[in-house]
């Protein structure tokens, strides 16, 4: 306000108005945190960027693992099979938890629902109840004793389940698929085979050697198509015997016919029981003995 003059009805007044703003300096630069240890650092870019090259470097190596060893093809499936059902090796901690007692039976609600739910539900409520700063693992040792406890009961359930399967395997004669391709495998590498299954690394298919022989309709009447099949490609567990005369003598497979051989029961009484002699036994085993791969 001005007063230019001493009279009133002249008096003249200003306004003056001042708005700042400050200038923007554009992008602005995460701090380097470098210089600081234990202290943290931009998430954008710096922190993503090292997630994004780790991802790759690992989706890089599993690609060449892929690409290196394909994955063997499996069995056909067998539904009259006798096997004994097993999780895969990261779910047998649970697996073994649901035989015991209250967790199964009268119990299964509870231990399907209760424990699990309550194990679970620990856990997604740990960040909450956790709450001290403290980071080192032996300053905290309820949360400690929690993780180590965890981890001890997953071995231990873990190798509980794997001992008893194996248990269950001697005593049933069994012998798993997984074994079964590693002496498949096996064989094939003294051979000079490829090991593998996946397609485009399968060998050429063996001809059966002297189809007109008298021998087939033996093999036929003693019931050997009941696992074998009738092209003896094999079923199910039971192996091709195409080309047996490579891994085994005729004086071998007359051992295996009269006491088995890996999870194959004897065979000579239901032979016998079909009506097959001795000479077409011998017969059929010096038969079988010429299946091999190269004539």
């Amino acid at each position: 306000m001005a007063h230019g003059h001493k009279n009133n009805d002249e008096e003249k007044v200003i306004f003056v108005g001042d708005s700042r703003v400050r200038k923007g300096s554009g992008f602005i630069t995460p701090p380097d945190y470098t210089a600081y240890p234990g202290k943290s650092e931009a998430f954008i870019p710096n922190f993503l960027l090292k997630e994004w090259m780790v991802g790759v470097v690992v989706l890089v190596g599993i690609l060449v693992l892929t690409i290196s060893e394909p994955a063997p093809l499996g069995y056909p499936a067998n539904p009259s099979a006798s096997v004994i059902p097993m999780p895969d090796w990261y779910f047998l901690f649970l697996y073994q938890y649901l035989k015991y007692p209250y967790a199964s039976g009268d119990y299964v609600l509870l231990g399907v629902l209760g424990v699990s739910g309550v194990a679970f539900g620990a856990l997604l409520l740990a960040p909450f109840l956790d709450t001290g700063k403290e980071r080192r693992f032996y300053k905290r040792p309820i949360a400690s004793a929690l993780m180590f406890l965890s981890v001890i009961s997953v071995f231990y359930l873990t190798n509980v389940a794997w001992t008893h399967y194996k248990h269950e395997l001697e005593a049933s004669g069994q012998k798993p698929e997984h074994i079964q391709r590693e002496e498949e495998a096996l064989e094939k590498h003294e051979q000079g085979l490829p090991t593998s299954n996946a397609p485009g690394q399968q060998q050429e298919e063996v001809a059966i050697v002297d189809k007109d022989d008298p021998a087939m309709e033996t093999y036929k009447k003693a019931g050997c198509i009941g696992c074998h099949a009738a092209d003896m490609k094999g079923q199910g567990n039971a192996p091709s015997l195409r080309g047996v005369g490579d891994k085994h003598s005729q004086e071998e497979i007359v051992t295996i016919i009269k006491e088995g051989y890996n999870g194959m029961p004897p065979m000579y009484d239901q032979a016998v029981a079909q009506g097959v002699t001795d000479e077409e036994i011998t017969h059929l085993a010096e038969w079988l003995a010429k299946q091999k791969a190269e004539q």
